[in-house]
């Protein structure tokens, strides 16, 4: 089994960092985390590099040994003996994304699904097909919508992962599937109900300013929270890196938005003086259902979907419509949006049907 120890100069060339591989294909290399000075300063750095070069050769001396483990059939002991645990923290540790709560939700549910039978401790060996089969149950037992196929699909991506690092000889998830539940269709606003909102006595001002802008962008409230003075331009709101996608959006400054917001602050204030995101769901939640006697369950995310289905009832295209909302793709807009047509077209359906007298 030849492993070769291949270098990579970091972006400014001051270090230089180290994988191991081989072979070519996908999951044949490993990153160290190991690094030397690529011109050492002094003898600090020196004695740095010199240990570094040692940890590095008895890391490819030890994964050589597992490796020939694995290929003879056999799991290297200290892995069997590791805590799954740790693994899995490990890996969302690397792995997790700004604004994408996925993988640290599914590790807080997997410690949560072995707690009553093995406390904080799970061995590799016993998980198991089995194992893998009880977890999605129990994901699909205590989550709603798609939420349980996408933590199961993250789940499978640890124990992958654990595969080729030698923790499994085959790996116990790969042929079970999983489907999500049925997504329940958020209700939105009307054109009427988007006036009739706005011209109504909200308790909290702050989130009514936070809500209109939402109400005029389709920002999430991941995004209209954190927002600060710099962000808005003469006519236009920036987001260099929208929480949940990561992908940076610039949108039309409504004039609605800029009459409400107020005088400008210092570019580092916030934007708006908001409670936390149930906070702000309950004073909408009041202000929807009590002051304006709408009789919807609005919750933040809905305004968003208002912004879409007003737009694309006006007969603006799915594109421009997902270009506005930040989204990568009009796939989702528009399959949600047309399930709320159906709903609506259907009620309408039923209106012809011959009524008793």
């Amino acid at each position: 089994m030849d492993i070769s120890i291949m270098p990579r100069p970091s972006r400014s060339g001051e270090k230089i960092f180290y994988s191991l591989e081989w072979g070519k294909e996908a999951g044949q290399r490993s990153a160290t985390g190991i690094y030397t000075y690529a011109k050492p300063k002094d003898q600090i750095q020196k004695n740095h590099n010199k240990e570094a070069l040692n940890i590095l050769n008895v890391k490819k001396s030890q994964m050589i040994l597992d490796l020939q483990s694995v290929a003879n059939g056999h799991l290297p002991q200290y892995k069997i003996k590791k805590n799954f645990v740790d693994f899995f923290a490990d890996f969302v540790k690397k792995n997790k994304r700004d604004g994408n709560r996925s993988l640290p939700c599914c590790l807080s549910l997997f410690k949560k699904f072995i707690e009553p039978d093995f406390k904080t401790y799970i061995s590799p060996v016993d998980i198991t097909e089995n194992f893998c089969e009880r977890f999605r149950s129990y994901l699909l037992d205590n989550l709603n919508g798609e939420t349980p196929a996408d933590y199961f699909m993250r789940f499978k991506r640890v124990i992958k992962a654990a595969t080729k690092q030698g923790y499994f000889l085959d790996n116990p998830a790969e042929d079970i599937k999983i489907k999500g539940h049925p997504s329940q269709i958020k209700e939105v606003l009307t054109a009427e109900e988007y006036t009739k909102l706005m011209n109504s006595y909200c308790s909290n001002h702050e989130v009514k300013k936070a809500a209109v802008m939402s109400m005029y962008t389709g920002f999430r409230w991941c995004d209209v929270e954190p927002l600060q003075w710099w962000q808005i331009k003469e006519n236009t709101i920036v987001i260099r890196k929208q929480s949940k996608t990561g992908v940076p959006l610039e949108v039309p400054l409504h004039p609605v938005v800029k009459a409400i917001i107020g005088e400008r602050k210092a570019d580092e204030e916030r934007v708006f003086d908001l409670p936390t995101a149930d906070g702000a769901n309950k004073v909408l939640k009041k202000w929807v259902s009590k002051d304006a006697k709408i009789k919807k369950h609005i919750t933040w995310h809905c305004l968003r979907h208002t912004v879409s289905d007003i737009l694309q009832d006006s007969g603006v295209d799915v594109a421009t419509v997902a270009a506005l909302l930040g989204q990568t793709s009009a796939k989702y807009i528009l399959s949600t949006y047309k399930k709320r047509v159906r709903i609506r077209h259907t009620t309408e359906a039923i209106k012809h049907l011959p009524v008793l007298t």
